[in-house]
């Protein structure tokens, strides 16, 4: 089962009480359903749950039951429901504000969304009907799909009075508003309804920070190791060319205790290296030393 099944089982826990709130639940899954016409309500949906919802979802909000039912047979697909009676048609439009001798052109009647659970109820409707959100191990997204420009326009209006920042984009002849950034997506699931849902996203981003933050030390670690095996190399190519130009011996004391404890210990980091003198000296007066021989090396 998909994540973004997993929330729509979610919001289809939340039960249908308040008259104005189921009719803003359905409001929004009528605006970003298959059809929603003068001559046709046709909501298409593959969520089991959902598909278990809708009828009663449509008796609260207008008392009125589907024409068209789906099949008990078509439980591995698609849940078809449809009304194309006349009286039933003519209840849903008049109700939503839209005249019932006409063919609506669709968009969001502001006046049945002034309550904030009214607001939640019909973007809850609205996701159920058209969304879908990515798994949070995979990316973070989150869209709400219509085939109406209108609708898709205020929408978008609507959630940015609600304090979000949605974008839209055209795709396959739909009207997508999405977010992509997971706070976001955190906030709108918990305001409809999924705040479980809202949580495992954030688990996955604190998951997925940490994982990071390791890869990145571990990285950081191996650069690190890199760097201090190339300085090594550079350090005893340097004594060895100091014995083949016979001047080791003419090196002071401490010169040659250095080479003695680079030539026996070249494994060793500069902190490490520095820890073996007897008595230990600081990790910049070795690095001074080092550089020293280098130099002595290349005159």
């Amino acid at each position: 089962m998909s994540f973004s099944s997993d929330v729509k089982n979610e919001l289809c826990r939340d039960t249908l009480q308040r008259l104005c709130c189921a009719r803003a639940e359905a409001y929004g899954v009528l605006l970003y359903c298959h059809t929603f016409t003068s001559r046709e309500v046709r909501i298409i949906t593959e969520s089991p749950v959902f598909s278990t919802r809708l009828p009663k979802l449509f008796q609260r909000a207008f008392g009125l039951r589907f024409d068209r039912l789906p099949e008990e047979d078509v439980g591995r697909g698609k849940y078809i429901y449809q009304i194309t009676d006349a009286d039933k048609l003519s209840t849903i439009i008049n109700l939503f504000g839209y005249d019932p001798q006409q063919n609506p052109v669709l968009h969001i009647n502001f006046g049945m969304l002034e309550e904030d659970c009214c607001r939640a109820a019909f973007l809850r409707g609205a996701f159920l009907a058209g969304g879908s959100v990515t798994d949070p191990f995979k990316r973070y997204h989150l869209e709400l799909a219509t085939s109406h420009l209108q609708v898709s326009r205020e929408m978008a209006a609507l959630l940015w009075d609600m304090g979000y920042e949605p974008k839209t984009v055209v795709r396959s002849g739909y009207q997508v508003t999405y977010f992509k950034n997971s706070q976001q997506i955190e906030e709108l699931l918990t305001r409809m309804g999924a705040g479980i849902s809202a949580m495992e996203i954030m688990n996955a981003k604190a998951e997925k920070d940490l994982r990071n933050g390791v890869n990145r030390r571990v990285n950081c670690e191996a650069a690190n190791v890199d760097k201090a095996v190339e300085a090594a190399q550079e350090q005893l190519e340097a004594i060895r060319r100091l014995y083949d130009l016979g001047r080791v011996e003419k090196l002071p004391e401490k010169l040659k205790e250095t080479i003695v404890l680079r030539e026996t210990f070249p494994e060793l980091s500069l902190s490490e290296l520095a820890a073996e003198f007897d008595p230990p000296i600081s990790k910049s007066a070795l690095n001074h030393r080092l550089r020293k021989l280098i130099a002595l090396s290349k005159e």
